[in-house]
């Protein structure tokens, strides 16, 4: 399973079904920029653990917090591996 895809469409599924604008997903987008809010981001996370079965923020007690579309992609694929 390609981790960016599925991130990518739970992006794009959650901002459609709360009627939010998402700006382009690029690598160097804020992630505060994305025109997602914190519930759309917590639902986004859910979503992620139940299709790809991981949760980066609960797999490390160290966890530096992505703040880029970037590095939200490789918090979850760096977990996978």
């Amino acid at each position: 399973m390609d981790i960016r895809s599925e991130i990518v469409t739970q992006f794009t599924q959650v901002a459609e079904e709360h009627t939010m604008r998402l700006a382009p997903l690029a690598d160097d987008l804020e992630l505060l920029s994305s025109g997602l809010d914190s519930l759309c981001f917590a639902i986004v996370v859910v979503r992620l653990q139940d299709v790809l079965g991981i949760d980066p923020f609960s797999a490390s007690e160290d966890v530096l917090f992505p703040v880029t579309f970037g590095e939200f992609v490789k918090f979850y694929e760096n977990v996978e591996r």
